[in-house]
């Protein structure tokens, strides 16, 4: 247990001397790219006003701002967005977060819990048409890129035939509050929702699919079998507790991804998400919301890394020695 903290708390800190790092390797200065884009042409002293404003200070030698910039990342100070001055980058995380963790993390739920289920009965029943055709559709599903699929299901049912909005998490086109918020939120992640679930399971089928037949080789199986147990029994009771555990694993640093947002989905709905900010704060040289973005998304896959191999141990007890 102790190797493992002390492998989270190395892990961590190289994510974040890389996320310090990179964004300083590159070359130009965000106060003249700001001050081009706003008003073409400024002068030198509006654009050191600028870089006084938004925290760039040269004058600070490399050391100092590293350690500075390790005693914000905890305090939650990552400055000033360049995209959306003079708003805080934690302001821009804050209204972002929610709609990213709503819809990408129900979505990998749902997709996992669904998928698992019919990996199960692919695997069981893989000499029978229901295994052979489920194995099929999930192979082809995978070969499917996320942004086709997206752009598929907007164009068909956006588009053609208007049973969903095309983009936004809810409606702005009236005040909505309570319920009706609530029920204009839904409709609007009911399509990018299911992309992701649609995108992912096929995954989650051959993985289950695979631990499952691999998991009816064993001995004790060919035991419950001859004991005269039900196929439904030896699935739940035998094959489906030891097939999941890697299912379970890659589950959990699927959690961990759930913070960097589904970027492609995000960006054709034009869904007000982590992985749209991200796109935004690329295009546009936002290195404070770039880091902030970076240091969650390292601080989430770290921390679920770890917590899976807590719940491996206790699942598994052949890995606690």
């Amino acid at each position: 247990m102790t190797q493992k903290i002390l492998f989270f708390l190395i892990a961590l800190w190289t994510a974040l001397t890389l996320n310090f790092l990179i964004p300083r390797l590159m070359p130009g200065d965000p106060a003249e790219r700001i001050m081009s884009r706003i008003a073409g042409e400024a002068s030198p002293s509006a654009v050191e006003a600028l870089r006084i404003a938004i925290g760039i200070e040269k004058d600070k030698s490399l050391i100092v701002q590293y350690l500075e910039y390790i005693k914000n990342s905890f305090t939650g100070n990552f400055g000033i967005s360049y995209v959306y001055y003079p708003v805080l980058v934690r302001d821009v995380l804050k209204s972002s977060l929610p709609w990213t963790i709503g819809l990408v993390g129900i979505s990998t739920a749902i997709s996992f819990l669904i998928g698992t289920w019919l990996g199960a009965i692919a695997g069981y029943k893989r000499d029978k048409p229901v295994g052979v055709a489920l194995t099929m559709v999930s192979l082809m599903i995978k070969a499917f890129p996320y942004f086709w699929l997206s752009m598929m299901f907007l164009y068909l049912f956006g588009y053609v035939l208007k049973w969903f909005p095309l983009s936004n998490a809810y409606s702005t086109k009236e005040f909505l509050s309570g319920w009706s918020f609530v029920l204009s939120v839904v409709y609007h992640a009911i399509l990018p929702g299911t992309t992701l679930v649609v995108g992912s399971i096929g995954s989650w089928i051959l993985t289950m699919r695979n631990n499952i037949v691999s998991v009816l080789a064993e001995d004790y199986i060919l035991l419950a079998e001859a004991k005269g147990l039900s196929q439904q029994e030896i699935l739940a009771n035998y094959a489906m507790k030891n097939a999941i555990l890697p299912s379970v694993t890659a589950f959990g640093l699927s959690l961990g991804f759930v913070v960097s947002g589904a970027l492609l989905t995000e960006i054709v709905f034009s869904y007000p998400g982590v992985g749209y900010q991200l796109y935004r704060a690329a295009v546009s040289q936002d290195y404070p919301l770039i880091q902030a973005i970076f240091f969650f998304i390292s601080l989430s896959v770290l921390s679920a890394n770890l917590l899976m191999d807590f719940v491996y141990m206790f699942l598994d007890p052949r890995t606690r020695g």
